[in-house]
């Protein structure tokens, strides 16, 4: 009688156990899953170098158009700040933009943009940093803008606030940031967007640093600046290879 106990614990035991042991097929499952994407895989090209689908013109009857694999804006006489706009929105995302600008203009990033609704006045701090108010008509484009600035301000990279508060963070004193745009060539940005952080880069050089809780979502936009002296007329900014990673 034990005799037969033991041996019916031994079948047991092994049934157990082979049950417990994988088949060959759930191995092969196992290793033939494809490796996650790499982050390279997520990035999203906003440009697609013949055309521009999924962009709209903002602000006014800009000359945006496309040359070469790049979108060209080229400023008109009296034409006021111009926008070329996606067609969707963003919240917080990595975004890369080459760019390259004639020097008697300066232009910017929009992100997390939008246009008023109805007439809007704001606090303002313009281009030397005094203090002051703007009022802003319905329609006009407003948010956060990455700066463009080929004088000799040197202040490219700076974090401005387009169509209301202006000057956020001006690239005041920032010596090596300042430095690294280069006039007449191909300029890179890499700007991070993300909760109420924001960063930007030019070149690979640090710019900004620094966090606004005003704008949550919006646009991303190319701006043509306005025109109004002669030697503004006629001149140039490009962009190309406008990428983006949604976080």
């Amino acid at each position: 009688m034990m005799r037969t106990i033991t041996s019916i614990i031994i079948i047991v035991f092994l049934a157990g156990a082979w049950g417990c042991a994988p088949s060959s097929n759930n191995a092969e499952e196992a290793t033939s899953e494809e490796p996650a994407a790499t982050p390279a895989d997520e990035w999203q090209s906003l440009f697609n170098g013949n055309d521009l689908s999924g962009w709209e013109v903002l602000g006014g009857d800009a000359n945006f158009y496309v040359e070469d694999g790049m979108i060209v804006g080229l400023t008109e006489e009296d034409l006021p700040n111009c926008f070329l706009a996606t067609q969707n929105e963003y919240d917080d995302f990595i975004l890369e933009v080459e760019f390259k600008i004639d020097s008697a203009i300066n232009s910017g990033v929009q992100i997390r943009s939008a246009t008023y609704e109805q007439d809007t006045t704001t606090s303002y701090i313009d281009g030397k940093l005094g203090e002051g108010t703007r009022d802003w008509k319905a329609g006009r484009v407003y948010g956060y803008q990455v700066e463009i600035d080929p004088s000799n301000r040197a202040w490219t990279g700076g974090f401005y606030e387009e169509g209301g508060r202006g000057w956020l963070t001006p690239l005041v004193d920032q010596n090596e940031a300042q430095a690294a745009f280069k006039p007449g060539e191909w300029n890179h940005f890499r700007i991070h967007a993300e909760g109420n952080s924001f960063k930007t880069w030019i070149n690979d050089v640090e710019a900004v640093n620094t966090t606004d809780n005003y704008h949550e979502k919006g646009f991303i936009a190319m701006q043509l600046h306005g025109a109004w002296k002669e030697e503004q007329i006629g001149q140039k900014v490009y962009f190309k290879n406008i990428r983006i990673k949604e976080l």
